[in-house]
């Protein structure tokens, strides 16, 4: 295979993760944030309070944007399986 192709192909594979990890990650840390500012507000010093509204935002913004992933993913795959022949190279 030829460098250009694979850094392609790296590419695309990088683009699609970045696509799928960040609306949860980007939620993830605006609901943390939040929660942060609460904790520094009221002088609340635990620190497992942030963990279950994150969870619970995560399960939301998968619920939310999981057919949009799904989508994503499905596009990256079917391209990549469509063009199977032209990634192979018998000599």
């Amino acid at each position: 295979m030829e460098e250009e192709f694979i850094m392609y192909l790296t590419k695309e594979a990088l683009y699609t993760t970045l696509l799928l990890a960040a609306p949860i990650l980007i939620g993830s840390l605006l609901v943390g944030l939040l929660f942060s500012i609460f904790q520094a507000t009221t002088q609340i010093q635990e620190q497992t309070l942030a963990f279950v509204p994150k969870i619970i935002a995560v399960m939301l913004i998968i619920v939310l944007f999981g057919p949009w992933m799904l989508k994503i993913l499905n596009i990256f795959a079917t391209n990549l399986f469509v063009n199977l022949h032209n990634y192979t190279f018998i000599h």
